[in-house]
Parts: C-alpha cells; structure tokens; sequence
C-alpha cells in the first residue's frame, strides 16, 4: 500500500498550475456468486452466494474486517445490507448478525442460497477510515470499483473452495481485472431481474477472490506488453479529462524499466493497473494512493491533477505497487499465505513487505538512469529526515507484528521511511560482502526461488535463514536495528560507499518546504479541517509553539481555516513578520487548546549527501558504482 498525503496533490496543482444445483451426494467445493450491477437500487449493490456443500446444522458467514496489504481494521460488513438466507424450498432460514462481519447461520444444510444489498464507500467517506483504494464505488450505468473483499463473503472452512463469479453488467461500460475469464456462465441469465452483459470469472480460492479486483467503466483502456507481461492500463475520469492515452508513455517506460531491473523475476505473466480519477468533490474519493495486489493495483488520484504531477504521482505509486510482486505477493510468511480476514494476526516483517518494496521503488530508477545519483541522494536524506519524526527506538519487528495497535500504528509510515532505509543498509552490506557479486535484489531473487508464492516461510525463522544464506554483517545489522532498537548510524554506511553525509539548518516556510514540495498541513477527509502533518519532522517555529503532529487548526489569530480557504492560510502566512504576535487555537485528542507565542523564521534541518571528490578509485569509489549501477 502507498499513500499520498491529500494536500501534497494540492500544492503540486498550485505550482502546476438461479443456478442448477449439485444433486449429488458427493461434496461440492465451488461457491457460486452473482453481482447484479443492472439493478442497483439506491446505490446498493444486490449480491447472491450459492455455497459449496455444509454438513453442520450452523455455520457463519463471514465479510473481512480486514484484507492483506490495508495494515488497518476496516469492517466491511458494516456496508452489508438486508441479508437473508433461503432453503432450496426458497423459504428463509433463521440467521443472527453477531457482529458488523458475521452471521450465524441455522439449519445450515437446508441452506441454498444467501443474498444481500452492499452499500459503496466512496460516497460516504466521511463516516469511516477506509483507505479509497480499498474501497468500493457504484455510479449506475457509468463507473463500478468492485474491490471484492466488500462485496463477496465466506462460510468458515470454505475459503479454500473454488469461487465463480458472474458479473450483470450494462452493455455501455466493460471490466478491467487480473482475475481469470470464463467463456460459459455458471448461472443462466434468468438468475439476474434484468440481465444484460453477463461477464464470468473464476477463481481458485478465496484469497484469489479479494485479490483481484474489477473496475467497470467506459472503454478507455491502454494494453501493451513488457518483457511477456501483458499490462492493462484503464482510466476512470468522470469529467473525461483523462485518457490512458495520456499515460500510456509513462507507464510503459516506468515498468520497461522496472522490469530490466528485476532481470529474471517473472512471478505473473499480466498486470493491470486500474487508475480511479475523483472529482473530490463531497461524496467521491478522498484518499489518495494505491493497494497492491499479485497482478494488479488499484490507484486512486485527483482528476484535477496536471499532466506533470499526475505523472509523478503515477510513478511514485504503481513502482511501488508493481515491486510488490516481490513481496509480500511472492515471498511472504504464514501470517500472509494463510491470512486472517476477520481475526487478523500481523507479521513481523514489514521492513520487507512496505521497506524493501519501497527501497527498490526509488533504488531503480537511479541504477537505469531515471534519476541522478544526487536526485536520488537527495530521496535517501529526506527519507532520513522524516524517519527521524518517528520512534527510533522502536524495534521494527515489534512494532509490524503490533502494528493495528498503539503505540505502533502510529508509527506506520515509518516503513516508508526507515523500512527503506534498511534496504539500502542491507544493499549495501550485501554488495560489501560479496564484492559486488551479491545484492539485496538477488537475496530477494534467492528467497523467492526457496520459497514462492504457495510456500510461505513461518515468521521467526526467516532472520536467521537470511542470517544463514549471506554474512555474519547481515545478522548482526538484524539483531541491532531491526529485531534490537539501536539507531542506524548512516554515515557509517555511507562512509562504505565515499559518499559524506551533513545536516544542518535551514529556513523554510510555515505550512510547505518549497524545494522538497513537502507539506507541513493536511486535510481531513472526514471534516475537511487542516491539521499538521504526523511523521514528518516539523520546523522550528511549530516546535517553539508547542504544535503536535495530529494537531487541528481551527484558527490562528482568531481567523477560522480549513479546505476551503487553506488557499488564503498560505498566502496569508507570508506576510507573517518576526516578532509579531500570534496565537493558533488547537483541537489535540478531543481537547481545544490555545497555543500562544511570537512569530519566528521556521527553521528545518537538512541534509546533503556529496560524493567525497578525492575517491577517484579504490574500495569506496566501487562499492559506490555496484550499489547505484550495479545488478
């Protein structure tokens, strides 16, 4: 998963300008599902589930709390409407709701079918939490993102059955996914009020269900082929602003890229990218970013966004999401594998699974010359910066095996941080001790031979296979910085390489680093009320008032402020002057506080990263050209 904070899109807009029953006695382990996205009836979705065989008198049916990748419960039963359930007689079966994901399920082998309505999230995002990727949208006859996980359920004990999925669809708009196509359907069109198109899909287990989504929209789609990966580029943009067209260049020479990269890592033969532009206006998408899955991913941006900034956007999200067929997608432990939808139970290795994906995201485009060595430098120091709002005392595999829980989860973001950083010291030690032969791409290239997608390693033993596979560095950077809570000292690691690395002070604005386009507010996409930004490191100013990460700004020197005028808080601000009286009312944890002080110069550190100049050759001056060139 990848996110964008809402109002760093804001600023680069600124400077941018009835199916037939089995009736045998043997078991039956396929589950039939239809979707009818004809019918939608105040903005409900009507979903039909035919079971495999159950043998119990009571079962429980089940929508996931939480899904691979989201690192967040997010209840998507609470979007479940009118659920019955019918014998094969067609009279109703007693069924309970014992919780916002569960129904118990009487009589259970009478049962023939269970049906319900679904309510989209898009529309209401300002009543929950869940992350726009993840999400789901019905617009009647024009745009359906069906991430699936909020649609289809489970009986318990039959997630590893056979799944059919037929799709009612209008005849005007057509589906983009990765899940496997059927010609036939498994249900005759008179299971649908009013059937149209009927598009069929299957897929091998549940987990493939929840891991394929679809989005059904409009022809506007760009196919193309990398290296023998057939890539579907589909654009949703409401007001037709943007066509994959558009896109399609720096997409394709994105993942070309990425793809000489990886070499020869081929864990899926096709990717779709299924991009989601919003109006933002009130009831659309407010969260910004993307979800992996094994050959897609879901992104969600601004449609407002100018060309150059939607293509930076669209880099720095789906080259994460894309690295992701690594791991957690293809290496992954058994938490992972054998996931947990509805009592979830977390790994302790997100410095693989977000850090290292997020390392090879930015680590690639400076090895094929993407980027500069010094723009890329230049990513690593920030990285550095803001890692260093977080917890650095926390031990990383402690706070991924807790992360749904405080006080870890809101160190979250540092796995975008720290996580990568880590890959870099792991790159760099790998290429130290094999002289340039071994990386952390091939380690990775190692573990995924050992292992695989239907092989998941069990959590506490890959430390030490790691540990036993490459050098007594590597263990001892783990027990230290990973599984121990000691700083990483990154001089050190950059002494290896003849780089020199700095920090020091200097003046920024009050509310955005111009040079790094780095935003110190954010929007709320519940209450649209500005807030200062958590895991980023704060300016002086803000520290000398006191003002938290997490802080709302409900006004300052009297004046109210939030999405609507954000504009002017900016603008205003620069006339600010040293000395002057200024007094900022707060909502911290549900309490107003008022904060008072004088205005000062924001101040921030800052760091440069140099090639040391008198490294003409030698140890450093190679190790340097394995890590940035280097395979």
């Amino acid at each position: 998963m990848k996110k964008i904070p809402f109002y760093i899109l804001i600023i680069a807009f600124i400077i941018s300008c009835g199916p037939t029953q089995n009736t045998t006695n043997s078991k039956n382990t396929h589950v039939q599902v239809a979707i009818d996205l004809v019918n939608v009836i105040d903005d409900k979705v009507n979903v039909r589930i035919h079971p495999g065989t159950i043998s119990t008198p009571d079962v429980v049916f089940y929508i996931p709390e939480t899904v691979p990748g989201t690192y967040s419960d997010d209840d998507y039963g609470t979007y479940v409407d009118d659920l019955q359930v019918f014998s094969k007689s067609g009279s109703t079966l007693n069924v309970e709701r014992t919780s916002p994901n569960t129904w118990l399920i009487k009589d259970a082998q009478k049962l023939n079918h269970i049906q319900y309505k679904v309510n989209d999230t898009y529309d209401i995002e300002a009543e929950h939490s869940i992350f726009s990727p993840s999400g789901t949208n019905f617009k009647e006859n024009e745009q359906f993102l069906l991430n699936l996980h909020g649609l289809v359920g489970y009986i318990k004990d039959q997630e590893e059955y056979t799944y059919a999925i037929d799709i009612n669809r209008p005849e005007t708009i057509e589906g983009t996914t990765s899940l496997s196509k059927q010609e036939s359907q498994t249900y005759t069109k008179a299971t649908f009020d009013n059937p149209k198109q009927i598009d069929s899909y299957l897929a091998k287990r549940y987990f493939e269900v929840i891991d394929n989504p679809i989005m059904y929209n409009k022809p506007n789609k760009e196919v193309f082929d990398i290296e023998g990966i057939t890539i579907e580029l589909s654009v949703y943009s409401p007001n037709d602003a943007v066509k994959a067209a558009d896109l399609k260049e720096t997409v394709e020479s994105m993942m070309k890229a990425q793809k000489i990269y990886l070499g020869d890592i081929n864990t899926t033969d096709r990717y779709s990218i299924l991009l989601y532009l919003s109006t933002m206006d009130a009831e659309d998408a407010q969260g910004f970013g993307a979800l992996e899955h094994h050959k897609s991913t879901v992104v969600v941006l601004p449609e407002m966004l100018p060309k150059e900034a939607m293509d930076e956007a669209i880099i720095d999200v789906v080259a994460h999401e894309f690295f992701h067929i690594v791991t957690p997608l293809n290496l992954h432990s058994t938490q992972i594998h054998k996931f947990r939808y509805n009592d979830p139970e977390m790994s302790q290795h997100l410095w693989m699974y977000e850090g290292i994906t997020e390392y090879f995201a930015q680590h690639f485009q400076v090895q094929q010359g993407l980027v500069t060595n010094t723009e890329f430098y230049a990513t690593i120091a920030n990285k550095i910066a803001n890692s260093k709002s977080y917890d650095e005392n926390m031990s990383f595999t402690e706070m991924s095996q807790n992360i749904l829980d405080e006080p870890y989860a809101s160190n979250y973001g540092n796995v975008y941080e720290k996580g990568a950083l880590i890959g870099m010291c792991l790159d760099i030690l790998m290429r130290e001790n094999s002289n340039g032969e071994r990386s952390l791409l091939t380690l990775m290239k190692e573990l995924t031979d050992r292992y695989g997608p239907n092989r998941p390693f069990e959590d506490q033993a890959i430390i030490p296979q790691i540990t036993a596979m490459t050098y007594p560095a590597i263990g001892e950077f783990f027990e230290k910085h990973v599984i121990g809570t000691v700083p990483i000292n990154y001089s050190a690691f950059f002494s290896k390489v003849g780089l020199e690395y700095n920090s020091y002070q200097v003046p920024t604005e009050y509310f955005l680093d111009q040079e790094t386009r780095t935003p110190y507010i954010d929007v709320s996409q519940v209450d649209k009320s500005i807030f200062i930004r958590k895991g980023i490191e704060l300016h002086s100013f803000f520290k000398e008032m006191g003002l938290q990460g997490g802080d709302v700004i409900k006004t300052i020197n009297g004046t109210s402020y939030n999405l609507s005028n954000v504009y002017a808080l900016i603008g205003e601000a620069a006339s600010w002057k040293e000395g002057d009286a200024i007094s900022f009312t707060i909502l911290r944890e549900d309490q107003e506080i008022i904060v008072e002080g004088k205005v000062t110069i924001p101040m921030i550190n800052k760091a440069t990263i140099i090639e040391l100049q008198y490294f003409v050759e030698g140890p450093e001056l190679r190790l340097r050209q394995s890590w940035l060139k280097g395979s």
